[in-house]
């Protein structure tokens, strides 16, 4: 059961979509095993952590869903990410910079003015990225890297968006504001709230 586990919660995890205790109970454990589930569980999280250096994390205590996350000792500011993803995780490096480094909330109207600023378009495909508009509002967020919410009382509806519970795991804001730093060519101090919601 923890080898069968273990191999569907690496494929489930090749496209980051968080993954349900219902899901594994139905295609691997089976119902009938729910009593073990957390031995079954705990084991298969220690098989994750020593042979692939992936950490299984419950991010909803309430759905009971988790995700894998990468435990290897990553480079100092540096986001981790599997190579094959490696552009998408360089834009949205980018995009949770940009929600941190204006108050940890952006509008969608700024985010999309930013990217535009590098040459990313939302209604145009993007060489790279393909359709951005569905990366960032479908993708990012189904794979919890992005949380977006919409603002009430707003005609045309509008959104605002903030860094999701994978980000949250995955990074953290003192390696996002030395990444900041580095391209501004400044020290992490010159944003002193950031540098202190950073520090803390």
């Amino acid at each position: 059961q923890v080898s069968e586990l273990v191999q569907f919660l690496l494929v489930k995890d090749q496209k980051k979509i968080p993954i349900k205790r219902a899901e594994m109970l139905k295609n691997v454990i089976g119902e009938q095993y729910k009593e073990t589930y957390s031995e079954v569980i705990h084991r298969t999280g220690k098989t994750l952590q020593e042979v692939f250096g992936l950490r299984l994390v419950e991010i909803d205590t309430k759905r009971h869903t988790y995700i894998l996350i990468n435990n290897l000792p990553r480079p100092e500011g540096q986001y981790l990410c599997r190579n094959k993803e490696k552009e998408k995780m360089g834009l949205l490096l980018v995009i949770l910079s940009f929600i941190f480094m204006k108050g940890n909330s952006v509008k969608d109207s700024a985010l999309w003015e930013f990217l535009h600023l590098l040459r990313v378009y939302p209604g145009k495909p993007h060489k790279v990225f393909g359709d951005v508009r569905k990366l960032v509002m479908e993708e990012f967020t189904r794979q919890k890297y992005l949380e977006i919410t919409s603002i009430p009382m707003t005609d045309p509806p509008e959104f605002k968006y903030q860094w999701g519970p994978r980000a949250e795991k995955e990074t953290s804001r003192k390696d996002v504001l030395k990444f900041v730093a580095k391209i501004q060519g400044r020290d992490p101090t010159f944003w002193s709230s950031q540098y202190s919601q950073a520090e803390a």
